[in-house]
């Protein structure tokens, strides 16, 4: 393989170059606080469901609430289920049959009806 470019591939490996510095120079002088963790004797999984369907009052620990991303990630599910079922089904002479209603049922052996 040849590069007939004339050598601009040097721009994008200094960009590259450079952003690499700047991530590394940021994660090299982060500092983090003091780490948290959970209540003794708390329930993690509780509180998680509370905050996913806004229950924050009867969360044991405080947290945000997660029920508009929950019900955007409910509806985008739906629609690729149904998107699924949909390019499943194909038309045959006009009329729409399931891409299941036509399988082998005796593993396409000779013999038995079809």
């Amino acid at each position: 393989m040849t590069d007939d470019s004339g050598g601009t591939r040097i721009l994008p490996a200094i960009a590259v170059g450079a952003l690499f510095a700047v991530m590394a120079a940021t994660f090299v002088s982060a500092s983090f606080g003091e780490a948290a963790g959970f209540p003794e004797g708390e329930s993690i999984v509780h509180n998680v469901g509370y905050a996913l369907f806004n229950l924050s009052e009867a969360a044991a620990i405080p947290s945000e609430g997660f029920l508009a991303a929950f019900l955007i990630v409910a509806v985008a599910l739906d629609v690729a289920v149904d998107g699924a079922i949909y390019l499943a089904r194909r038309e045959d002479g006009g009329s729409v049959s399931a891409a299941i209603g036509e399988a082998l049922t005796d593993g396409g052996r000779d013999g038995g009806e079809r």
